[in-house]
Order: structure tokens, then sequence, then C-alpha cells
């Protein structure tokens, strides 16, 4: 047998098992030779060779001889610089020869059942600030291998706050510390996208096994499987069948749990059960702190650039939407002095991220304010702003009048007109009355913080 047959014999397997388990376990696989009716294979890992000869062992061996090769039994060696490592089916014993060294890179066992990770999301290259701080701690005694009480760790923040970079680093660390941990990255999407794959293909119990052999899971944006029950069903058994086992789960969203809509309630409580940690809003401090550490490196990239004086804290205090949208930011500065061959001062970044300093001076409105108090709280902005003064309706409408005073420049009485032409000692007291509340009930807190943070953003 030869490389054009074993390529015949992709073909089939690819529409006999699907395209995404084609891609994932079989094209890793590497034909080296046919030996006394053996089939050598080379793979990147011992996982890789476990599954495939344990899943697709039979249906390997079917195309082959269909193809007019004489095998028998078929030996995987694992390559990891010169190392191997064999695996194979009990009834297709193999030798512990190791096969030459695959030209494709070896890929993580994670990378291959989930998302690759950013080298450069570490932990190192985290700026931490109050805003963060616990977050930080929380990922990095995680990230270390260190015995912890909370599982899971339920990472949440607005755009642009670093809890994606947390879970690299966290990813990074854990595989470097530990290159014997199954440690799978991915998003909901890629979770439920596997899972519909397993569902098409009738494996389901492949799915299940594949997700429940993991040492560590870590999904990104949880809240996408909101609303899709047979995902979140899904999901649900395997963060128990983990937890069961003592294996770590890190999950981050955009909200808290028990604001995730459609999500189902044993899955809030679930995820409610270990540690929940917020990322607040940037603050000035370390706004400033990203934008030093990115100079840093922008200055080995740009060695001839002069930046003035000033500029760095001008774009921290301007800049206060995201930690994205500031690095891009600064890069767009750096590139454009580079280009133009200028010095990096006031005025030109003035003049080059005119459009990003509009966007970020952008004013929160009343109409908004109310318009976003009555989505959150289900109150018709006539009821908001009507005569009504039901405890379901008062609150919000209180709310919406601090939230008022706090994120515009109108004054008492003008917020009161807006609000049905109510008197301005009737705003006072609903910022006293909500001040006064915020301070013992968390419930209040953390609405009142979900609202602003999307009014911000």
């Amino acid at each position: 047998m030869n490389d054009e047959k074993w390529g015949l014999a992709c073909r089939d397997i690819q529409k006999s098992i699907g395209e995404n388990n084609f891609a994932t376990w079989i094209k890793p696989l590497k034909f080296q030779e046919l030996h006394n009716g053996v089939a050598h294979f080379n793979v990147p890992t011992s996982f890789v060779a476990d599954w495939v000869s344990r899943n697709f062992g039979d249906e390997i061996l079917h195309h082959l001889t269909r193809g007019g090769a004489t095998v028998d039994r078929l030996q995987f060696s694992v390559d990891q610089r010169g190392a191997g490592v064999p695996a194979s089916k009990p009834d297709l014993p193999a030798t512990s020869a190791a096969a030459p060294r695959s030209a494709v890179p070896a890929r993580s066992e994670g990378e291959l059942l989930g998302a690759p990770i950013d080298s450069r999301f570490t932990f190192d290259s985290f700026v931490v600030g109050k805003p963060n701080e616990l977050a930080h701690a929380a990922a990095r005694r995680v990230g270390e291998g260190s015995p912890v009480t909370f599982n899971p760790l339920f990472l949440y923040g607005g755009v642009g706050l670093g809890k994606t970079h947390l879970m690299h680093a966290i990813a990074h660390e854990l595989r470097t510390r530990s290159p014997h941990l199954r440690v799978v990255y991915l998003s909901a999407e890629q979770f439920m996208y596997r899972f519909v794959q397993a569902l098409r293909e009738r494996d389901t119990m492949g799915f299940k096994e594949l997700f429940r052999s993991v040492d560590v899971l870590m999904v990104d944006d949880v809240q996408f499987i909101a609303g899709k029950d047979s995902t979140q069903e899904e999901f649900f058994h395997t963060f128990n069948a983990l937890v069961d086992q003592n294996k770590q789960i890190i999950i981050s969203a955009d909200r808290a749990p028990g604001e995730i809509k459609d999500l189902e309630e044993r899955i809030k409580s679930r995820l409610q059960c270990g540690l929940v940690v917020d990322l607040h809003p940037t603050d000035y401090e370390l706004r400033l702190g990203v934008l030093q550490q990115k100079v840093e490196l922008y200055r080995k990239q740009y060695p001839g650039l002069v930046l003035s004086p000033g500029v760095l804290e001008f774009l921290a205090h301007r800049i206060s939407t995201n930690v994205r949208v500031l690095e891009g930011a600064l890069t767009r500065l750096f590139a454009f002095a580079s280009l133009v061959g200028r010095e990096i001062t006031l005025d030109l970044a003035q003049d080059c991220l005119a459009d990003i300093l509009r966007a970020s001076d952008r004013k929160v409105t009343i109409e908004e304010i109310q318009r976003r108090v009555g989505e959150h709280f289900n109150v018709r902005l006539s009821d908001l702003i009507g005569p009504k003064r039901t405890r379901t309706i008062a609150r919000p409408r209180q709310m919406a009048m601090y939230l008022a005073k706090q994120l515009t420049s109108r004054s008492l009485p003008e917020i009161g007109r807006r609000f049905g032409g109510r008197d301005h000692t009737t705003v006072m007291h609903a910022v006293k009355r909500i001040d006064e509340l915020r301070a013992h009930d968390n419930q209040i807190a953390e609405d009142l913080e979900l609202l602003r943070r999307m009014l911000e953003a």
C-alpha cells in the first residue's frame, strides 16, 4: 500500500464518518508503511491514537481492505520530538517501535478538541488593577494547579474587560505546568456545534465520552447556549459528570449566571455554586497601566518613534469604554506616526483618533435610560413615566431617576419633567432611596451595575 491508496481510502472514510470527525481525527494521521499486514501510522498525541483506534479502527481497516490492501491490524505511534508512544486497540496489538517524525507539527489534545490558545494572552501580559484584582487572583490560583475550594470558577463582565485573556492565561499556564492534563478551551458556540454534529452523525455517546474524559474544561461566552434546550441539557450533564470526578471547570459570560435570560434554572444554580467573579469596568489607573505596557512592546517595533509626555494620560482619560478600543487606538497611533514619520504628540493623537474620541464622548440620554430600565424590568415606558405607584413599577422608576442623575448632566427639575412632569423633590427622594437600598440590597446593586454597564457600553 502507498500514499495514493491511503488517500483514496481517506475519501471513503470521510464520506462514512462525516467531514467534522474526519478533520478532527483522521486527517492528523500520517501513513508510514504497510509491513507484514500491519499498517503503521504516525499520530500527534497518544490521546488521538487511543481515540482513533477505539472509535475508527474498524472503519479504517474496512476501507483499506476494500481498496485492495492486505491489512490485518493497525499500529499508531506517537511522535513527540523522537519519543514514540504507541497506542492501539486491545485486539490490534502494536509494537514499541516509534514511527518516523511527522512533517505536521503536533497539536495538543486540548487544541484538537477545542480552540487554539493565543500565546500572547498570559498572566505576565495581564495588567492587574483594582477592578480585576480578584478575578486575576482566582484565575492564577486555578492556573497554577493549586488546590481550590471553588468549582466552577465563573468570570463575567462587559466587552473588553479581560475575561478571554484570563481564560487563555489559565489554559496556557496549566499546559505549561502540567502537560499531561487534558485542558480543553472552547466557546459555547463550538460546544453547541460539536453536539449538533454528534446528533447528525448519531455519535452522541462519542461526544459524551470525549468531553467527560477531559481534566479541565473551559467554556467561553456561556450565555450563547441560553434558549437552546438540547445543548443546555447536554452541558448540564457534562458539567455534573466533571464535577463528580473533581475535574476543574472555568466558565465566562457577559453577565452573572442569574442574569442570563433563558438559561435553565438548574444550570444557573450549578454555575452559582462555585466562585462567581465580576470584572468591573476599568478605572483610569488600570487603563494607563495597559497603555504603558503596550508602549514597551511598540518601542521594539518602532524604535525611532518619539512619544510626547501627556499622550498616554490623555488617552486613558478620554477612552474609557473598554481595553480593546484603547489598545486599538494606540496601535493606530503608532502605525500612523511611523508611516508619516512624525512625533506622537497630543495634536497628532487628536487628529488621528478623532472618530474614536467622538464615539467615546457619547452622552447617555434620559430616554435611553428609560428604555433600558423598561426592558430590564419588563415595564412599559408609559407605566414608567405614568402615575401608577405599584412596587413593580415604582422601584424601576426610582432606579431610572437615580441613573439619570448619575449618568447625565440634567438638572433635577428637568429629570422630573421627563418622568411625567414630576416635581424635583420626587427625584431627590428617589435618588436618596436607591442610594440607601443599594448599600444593603445586593440585587439592586447588581441591577444598577448591569444597567450602568449597558448604558456606557
